[in-house]
């Protein structure tokens, strides 16, 4: 009887391809996808590119063919081929920040079914960091631009809008109302204050966000109009610049409290601020709402958790994410669209109650 004779390192060598051969995939093309759909392959190309409408059919028999197949589509050479990168860039504001991130996610939510995939960056809320971030992408040669929150010159916003299509969410600009989502900040911290104002209470603190900022601006001028449609004097003594952070609340109330200023209710300009004024009120014994009513901004996850849980403003965060993606992919394909309009929500809970209610 023969035998046939291995050396070991020949054996080592075919039981490494035993392993690797059920992961090497077959470099499969359009073609052979096309034959398994039995379309032709300008139908296959269609469907990967997704620039023509392909009947309903055929796609589902090019993406079934795709999957039993093991077929990924190489990005890289799409774009040599197309001149895109099939990328989108999303300049967005402190990184951690619930609401920014809840807007990055719903641009996710919105790209999910698409040929295009995103780049996060963090322009940091600074015009200077913002613009190098934006250069940098568009080095990377995104096709497109979505910009969260940010507080760029109107000189940038100028060349972006003759260079890329770009969608500005999270605060308005003038010129650009056909490529910006936002809510109205004005109104909704009006009706904020509104609500403690019926409730009864007439010496209402307000603790702002960075004062340059737009949403801050303008959630302190719904505070001002909301008192003075009231026929409530406005005390300056009781609005307090913050940061939109949690040591904003407690160096607000601590500053109120230390000066001596009275007050029965409070509009925090975020959640986060409004988290921090609770903390300072329960170290100095002040208790909410029996004490101190208080409203927040931005309706964090955290929010319905807290003691007591916390009325506050909802924003349509992901909803604006979702959104801002469909109306790029309508300026990247030039597509006729309508920039919908985003509503606020007041989140009434345990936080607020009437005045002097026991």
């Amino acid at each position: 009887m023969l035998r046939a004779i291995v050396k070991p390192h020949e054996a080592l060598s075919r039981l490494r391809q035993n392993l690797l051969d059920p992961l090497v995939k077959k470099n499969v093309t359009i073609s052979d996808i096309a034959t398994q759909a039995n379309v032709s392959k300008s139908t296959v190309s269609r469907v990967l590119n997704d620039t023509t409408p392909v009947h309903e059919d055929k796609r589902k028999a090019v993406l079934a063919a795709m999957k039993k197949m093991n077929f990924e589509p190489n990005v890289f050479a799409r774009g040599l081929a197309s001149g895109q990168s099939y990328t989108i860039g999303v300049v967005t504001q402190n990184f951690g920040s619930p609401i920014y991130d809840a807007i990055s996610q719903g641009v996710v939510t919105g790209l999910a079914d698409t040929t295009y995939s995103p780049i996060f960056a963090d322009g940091q809320w600074q015009p200077d960091i913002g613009e190098a971030v934006v250069q940098t992408l568009i080095g990377r040669k995104v096709d497109g631009l979505i910009v969260i929150g940010s507080s760029l010159e109107s000189s940038v916003l100028d060349r972006l809008k003759k260079t890329i299509p770009t969608v500005l969410v999270g605060w308005e600009v003038e010129g650009w109302e056909k490529q910006c989502l936002f809510i109205d900040n004005e109104q909704a911290a009006r009706n904020a204050t509104q609500h403690l104002i019926e409730l009864g209470h007439t010496q209402i603190a307000h603790i702002t966000g960075i004062a340059t900022h737009q949403d801050s601006m303008r959630r302190l001028w719904g505070y001002r109009r909301a008192l003075t449609a009231a026929g409530i004097e406005i005390d300056e003594d009781l609005i307090f610049e913050g940061r939109f952070d949690g040591n904003s609340g407690v160096l607000g109330v601590e500053s109120f409290l230390m000066r001596g200023k009275r007050f029965t209710a409070l509009f925090a300009s975020n959640d986060a601020t409004a988290f921090g004024a609770r903390l300072a009120l329960y170290r100095r014994g002040i208790r909410v709402p029996e004490d101190v009513s208080i409203v927040g901004f931005d309706n964090q996850s955290e929010a319905a958790f807290t003691t007591p849980p916390l009325t506050t403003v909802r924003q349509p965060a992901q909803e604006m994410g979702i959104a801002a993606a469909e109306v790029l992919l309508n300026l990247l394909h030039k597509k006729e669209f309508t920039v919908p309009k985003l509503e606020t929500e007041l989140v009434i809970r345990e936080s607020t109650r009437l005045r002097g209610n026991p």
